[in-house]
């Protein structure tokens, strides 16, 4: 990870110096609004001392804290792996450290097995060019773009062959994610990428790579030094975003959660919706990338960073590793425990309280939208007179949101739906 040559102060650190821009970049690039504030963004000091002496950790002072004022980059890898499930709150520094190293073997030879098919896989190179033809034929003119290898023989093996179709793409996708980053100047951290997202989509080809992925799994190569703690990370946060990436030959799996864009609108704001109807947007597909990507695009890397991990804390489910490991949930009966309610994250609390558990499709994400078609509202109603400048306007918005007030707004807009949806539902 980038580090910054000077200790953080009170709101005086330069925060983008750990994630450098490349200097003929820097114009292209939206301006990063996020600060460190003294007693307000969980320090590595802060962090720290929320661990006993064999460490297990405070989640609900970290969630607090977090919450508050986001987390300085020093330690932003350590804190996503607890926020993303990875590990838990209650476990020792001993046995994450066993589950770390299992891991990273387990990694090792998912890596390995990959590399049997593809010799590519953890050279410091990666492929640009397709390697297999859709029937399965080698394609000899390849070479040259795929560092000097070819496939020899036809592939006949379906899942091995569905895999290397999409490779060439993943590394077309590599070539230009985050491209204005200095970190991503050196070809071994681009290889990184694209081999963690080879190996993710030969285990997960029930899913398979849909572009969009790397904007998810790139700030992961940034901030672990270890490529299998990046991997493992990302396969977490993927557990929640997954869904979204599923496609069919009619549909993709985000557009369950644009449904309930559209009803969270049509209720909050029934005249927003309906002017959007009448542009013929009321399928909310201007909001796609939004919803892929977790507003890469609508904020600089730093506010997307620092976005993520608010929405993560107020979505925070002690339950997590439990669910993902397959291990009996020690919390089920947080709604009548209010010591255990204090572990789950603001949003994540209304759902224990109802017993409601569609967590796919209403996430904080779909009401962090929601939020900034609400800031747009205006010009959205006054300006739009179709499709394209529903789109420009809210391509206005990069470099221009706050990230905690647009979580704020979101816990309002599902606060005011909910209201409205169960006063409608006792009619």
């Amino acid at each position: 990870m980038f580090c910054c040559p000077f200790m953080w102060k009170s709101g005086g650190e330069d925060l983008q110096g750990f994630y450098p821009v490349r200097p003929e970049c820097q114009s292209d690039v939206p301006r990063t609004r996020f600060k460190s504030r003294a007693g307000k963004t969980l320090s590595a000091r802060r962090w720290h001392a929320a661990f006993t002496e064999d460490g297990h950790l405070d989640m609900e002072k970290v969630l607090r804290r977090i919450q508050r004022g986001g987390i300085h980059p020093s330690i932003k890898g350590a804190v996503w792996e607890f926020l993303s499930g990875c590990y838990d709150p209650d476990s020792t520094f001993d046995e994450r450290t066993k589950l770390r190293n299992l891991r990273r073997e387990q990694y090792g030879a998912w890596k390995e097995e990959c590399k049997s098919m593809v010799p590519v896989v953890g050279s410091g190179k990666y492929i640009t060019m397709a390697v297999v033809s859709e029937n399965g034929q080698p394609i000899d003119d390849s070479s040259v773009e795929n560092q000097g290898w070819v496939v020899k023989t036809a592939v006949t093996d379906d899942r091995v062959l569905q895999w290397m179709l999409s490779l060439h793409q993943i590394g077309l996708d590599v070539a230009r994610t985050d491209r204005y980053l200095s970190f991503y100047e050196n070809d071994i951290n681009q290889s990184k990428l694209w081999d963690v997202l080879a190996i993710y989509t030969w285990l997960n080809l029930d899913i398979g790579y849909v572009q969009g992925m790397n904007d998810i799994c790139s700030p992961m190569i940034i901030l672990f030094e270890d490529e299998a703690d990046a991997f493992w990370c990302f396969e977490r946060v993927m557990r929640r975003l997954r869904e979204n990436f599923r496609a069919t030959a009619t549909s993709m799996g985000v557009q369950t959660q644009l449904g309930v864009l559209s009803q969270v609108i049509k209720t909050v704001d029934p005249r927003l919706h309906q002017h959007l109807e009448d542009l013929d947007g009321g399928e909310y597909l201007f909001a796609i990338r939004m919803l892929m990507v977790l507003f890469r695009r609508e904020f600089s890397f730093l506010d997307a960073l620092y976005l993520w991990e608010l929405m993560w804390a107020m979505e925070y489910n002690p339950n997590m590793f439990a669910t993902y490991e397959e291990l009996e949930s020690r919390n089920n009966n947080a709604a009548d425990d209010p010591k255990l309610l204090k572990r789950y994250g603001k949003f994540e609390r209304k759902y224990v309280n109802s017993g409601t558990n569609e967590r796919h499709s209403n996430t904080i994400a779909v009401f962090v939208v929601a939020s900034v078609l609400q800031t747009k509202n205006k010009r959205l109603l006054k300006e739009a007179k179709g499709l394209d400048d529903v789109v420009q306007i809210l391509g206005d918005i990069a470099g221009n949101l706050d990230a905690k007030k647009a979580c704020k707004e979101a816990l309002k807009i599902h606060e005011k739906f909910l209201k409205k949806a169960n006063s409608g539902n006792r009619q």
